[in-house]
């Protein structure tokens, strides 16, 4: 499939908070591009800005200036509504805390998107929950509650959670950070074969330098602006990589 536009398209993007007396600029005149089929980590020291990214990547947040595409449209002013639908079927979100519901199958959790988007059946909820559990091997977990899996497990099925509604990108804000080495290794392969084998358009935010070099492109942040933009180590070791689009600020 072919794409007329990048999948994110950052134009001067800045988000100021006030913070007493003073205004705080989390994000200070940010130009970035990502298009379909990357793999991103975003990452730099806390307080850098790439939460602040992340929220407005996920249209849970609205920059105070500037212009922000997904998919070749402007959402820079969009109400709550309309970004709230944008959510619901444009975006797949794979979070640290897991956020799923203890009281509710793996099968109930991934299915719960296609609710909240509206028009599926129950069946077809089901068939496509069932084929996102499938897709990161938990195909014998489907009843299994939180509690009966693992912490790796429980964040595949918040991976089969953010695929199921076949979204343009996939969001994942340090999504091993409450995992040990081998399970953080496991998710990590996982989001890769569906970059890889799948075609699927992926941001970490991530601490780790280890996670970071595992995606296929480096963006670095510091006090709310782009300080660095490069392959990851991994891309690099391996060959040259393919074309990712423009580069934004300095490479490092």
């Amino acid at each position: 499939m072919t794409h007329d536009a990048p999948v994110i398209e950052l134009i001067g993007v800045t988000r100021e908070f006030q913070v007493g007396s003073q205004v705080v600029k989390a994000l200070d005149g940010i130009d970035l591009t990502i298009n379909y089929g990357e793999m991103v980590a975003i990452t730099g020291p806390s307080g850098s800005g790439k939460s602040t990214l992340m929220n407005t990547l996920g249209c849970l947040d609205t920059p105070t200036a500037g212009t922000f595409f997904l998919n070749g449209n402007d959402v820079s002013g969009l109400s709550d509504d309309q970004l709230a639908e944008i959510r619901s079927r444009q975006l797949g979100f794979v979070f640290q805390s897991y956020n799923l519901l203890p009281r509710e199958t793996a099968l109930a959790n991934v299915e719960l998107p296609l609710k909240y988007a509206g028009g599926f059946n129950r069946r077809a909820r089901w068939e496509a929950a069932r084929r996102a559990l499938d897709r990161v091997g938990l195909d014998h977990r489907y009843d299994h509650k939180p509690v009966q899996l693992s912490g790796g497990e429980q964040q595949r099925v918040g991976i089969a959670r953010a695929l199921v509604i076949n979204p343009d990108l996939i969001l994942a804000d340090e999504p091993t950070g409450n995992l040990d080495t081998k399970s953080s290794r496991e998710v990590i392969s996982m989001l890769r074969s569906l970059n890889d084998d799948d075609g699927k358009t992926i941001v970490i935010v991530t601490h780790d330098p280890e996670i970071a070099e595992a995606t296929k492109r480096v963006v670095t942040f510091r006090d709310g602006r782009i300080v660095g933009d490069r392959p990851s180590e991994r891309v690099l070791s391996t060959g040259p990589a393919e074309p990712a689009g423009p580069r934004s600020g300095e490479t490092e």
